[in-house]
C-alpha cells in the first residue's frame, strides 16, 4: 500500500481522521487473522518481509503473498 496514487482523481476528499478510523475498521474487521498480524507487522512494526517470514517460520513469497492478498482487500473494502 505505499505509494499508491489515485491519479486523476477529482471528487471530493474525506477527512484525514475519518479516512484513518475506515483504513483502522477494515484492519480490525475484514482481514485475516494472519493478514491483520502481517499488515500491522509490516507497516506499523517496520519489520521487513524476510523479518516476518523469519518470524512465523514461512517462505518469504508466502509473507508477500499474504501481505498483497490483504492490501488487495483493503482497497476493496475502502471502495465503498
Amino acid at each position: 500500500m505505499r505509494n499508491i496514487l489515485f491519479d486523476g482523481y477529482e471528487g471530493p476528499r474525506l477527512p484525514r481522521e475519518v479516512q484513518l478510523r475506515r483504513v483502522e475498521r477494515v484492519i480490525r474487521e475484514e482481514l485475516t487473522p494472519v493478514q491483520r498480524e502481517t499488515v500491522l507487522a509490516y507497516y506499523f512494526q517496520e519489520k521487513n518481509i524476510i523479518q516476518i517470514a523469519r518470524e512465523r517460520a514461512v517462505n518469504k513469497s508466502s509473507v508477500s503473498r499474504t501481505l498483497r492478498r490483504a492490501e488487495e482487500r483493503i482497497r476493496r473494502c475502502l471502495r465503498y
